[in-house]
């Protein structure tokens, strides 16, 4: 017969061990020790062991989260009757690793069997919704649980819920449910502005900034980040100055959203000077940052800079590698390019669509014709990126450019079907670009159809192939693609004007 005491000491012992477990090999280690000494006979609490198993899993960062998802859902099977810790813990775990299957099923099982929610079960089952992208109506009626039981006072749960509802796009929910709800800390302010920043509320996050009893670096951040993604970067710029000066030391995050305003703008000076603040402040300069910095010098004409401060990040990212790829295109440096984009490739790094755009658009401005080709046809067996529309808008150009006009016209025409109207006509216009080049009034006319048909109002495409037909002096048709022009209501006419400087 076991002694209960031994047993009391042996299962303490088990959590004590538990709690220095950090990897999920060691996790499998010790609970086989456990069940192979004697951890299934009558005298263990076994279901408590089994509990505070599901609960280390939770604090595991696995290389691989099936496995780990697999593990915890094996540990749950064998407790007999799961507490509100137990549905908390696996609904935790399959919330961090596996949102995508629905985790919100364990806290139904836990409503059948009558086991009550508490203040920790909420806040992990709006995660899930939130990660999972679900339905408002799951998240409104886990809305009303959390009403009927008298959690959403805990400001933890009420916070994850307006997180929901505003990953849900449903902005008006959650702006309702705060003004509800009185309790408050800078937590349910900012949740709130992130919403309304993803939402495009711009002007609304900052009127629900300005009434902040207090605010932090979040708070700061996310409305810059915001005012820099709506292209009002002066009003980022701006932000950005009164952070500092009412004594808030930025991070990293608001220095990259600002450096993104003044690239947009083209404020090389203020964007030099808070690159000097980094430096004076010895700020590390993570590959966020260089990539920040890459992108901003890049922008403003400064490649040189750009590549110095590339050249000396230890950590560069996929994102960092874009940035100087593209930073590298923009500025016409086609061979460096492509030269780039195999070193990232030997970096171990893997490319994606915007990786391939960039090195595209170098290849066309610098006529790389074969190379281009080349890359175009590996994206998808050689490194796995799939097609996208302008990744055949970027072909097309770059043929077009090259006078391989009916080449080109090969390419939009195999443009994805239900891919946007924006990008075909960004493709259709660079081909008519590309003919009025090279003097191809044949592909040209139909090339003119396409983009009249994508935008009725342009009225550029008419003025193309009145130029064309004038050089091929085609005088007929001159007259009457003017008539065309002058007589369709939906073209948009610049009137002519005179500017008289005083």
């Amino acid at each position: 017969m076991i002694n209960s005491s031994n047993c009391l000491h042996r299962n303490q012992k088990v959590e004590n061990l538990l709690k220095l477990c950090r990897t999920l090999k060691q996790l499998h280690q010790l609970h086989a020790q456990f069940l192979t000494s004697g951890g299934n006979s009558n005298g263990f609490n076994r279901s408590s062991v089994f509990a505070n198993i599901l609960f280390a899993i939770t604090s595991i960062s696995p290389p691989a989260p099936n496995a780990v998802v697999r593990y915890a859902s094996s540990v749950f099977k064998s407790i007999t009757n799961p507490s509100t810790f137990c549905f908390n813990s696996i609904i935790r775990v399959y919330t961090l690793h596996a949102p995508s299957l629905s985790p919100h099923r364990f806290f139904v099982q836990m409503r059948r069997r009558s086991v009550p929610p508490d203040f920790h079960t909420f806040p992990f089952v709006f995660k899930a919704c939130a990660k999972s992208n679900a339905s408002l109506t799951l998240a409104k009626t886990l809305h009303c649980q959390a009403l009927r039981f008298g959690l959403l006072s805990d400001l933890f749960t009420l916070n994850t819920l307006i997180r929901v509802y505003s990953s849900n796009t449903s902005i008006n929910s959650a702006l309702q449910l705060f003004d509800e709800n009185p309790q408050r800390d800078v937590v349910t302010y900012n949740v709130l502005i992130d919403g309304l920043v993803k939402a495009r509320e711009v002007v609304r996050a900052r009127e629900l900034f300005d009434t902040m009893p207090f605010r932090d670096l979040v708070s700061w951040n996310s409305l810059i980040a915001g005012y820099a993604q709506m292209n009002q970067c002066r009003e980022a710029i701006n932000l950005f100055d009164e952070m500092i000066g009412s004594g808030f030391k930025p991070d990293n995050v608001a220095i990259v959203s600002t450096l993104s305003a003044c690239a947009q703008t083209g404020d090389l000076e203020k964007g030099k000077a808070i690159h000097d603040y980094t430096q004076r402040n010895r700020l590390f300069v993570d590959s966020f940052l260089a990539t920040g910095l890459v992108d901003f010098y890049a922008k403003c004409g400064f490649i040189d800079t750009a590549m110095e401060i590339f050249s000396v990040c230890s950590d560069k990212t996929l994102f960092t590698w874009n940035a100087m790829i593209t930073g590298l295109a923009m500025h016409g440096n086609g061979e460096l390019t492509v030269d780039y984009f195999y070193r990232m490739v030997s970096s171990g790094v893997k490319p994606d669509g915007v990786s391939f755009i960039s090195v595209l658009v170098g290849c066309s401005h610098s006529g790389l014709v074969d190379e281009a080709k080349r890359l175009f046809d590996q994206m998808g067996s050689l490194y796995d990126v799939e097609r996208e529309m302008k990744h055949y808008g970027c072909m097309a150009d770059l043929l077009g450019r090259a006078g391989l006009i009916e080449e080109a016209a090969e390419m939009i025409e195999q443009l994805p079907r239900d891919g946007g109207n924006r990008e075909k006509l960004l493709a259709w216009s660079g081909l008519l670009g590309g003919c009025r080049i090279h003097g191809n009034i044949e592909v040209a006319e139909k090339a003119a159809e396409r983009v009249k048909a994508l935008s009725p109002e342009d009225g550029g495409v008419y003025k193309v192939m009145v130029e064309m037909y004038a050089n091929a002096e085609r005088w007929e048709d001159v007259v009457r693609v003017r008539e065309v022009m002058e007589s369709d209501e939906k073209v948009k006419k610049n009137a002519g004007f005179s500017k008289v400087l005083s």
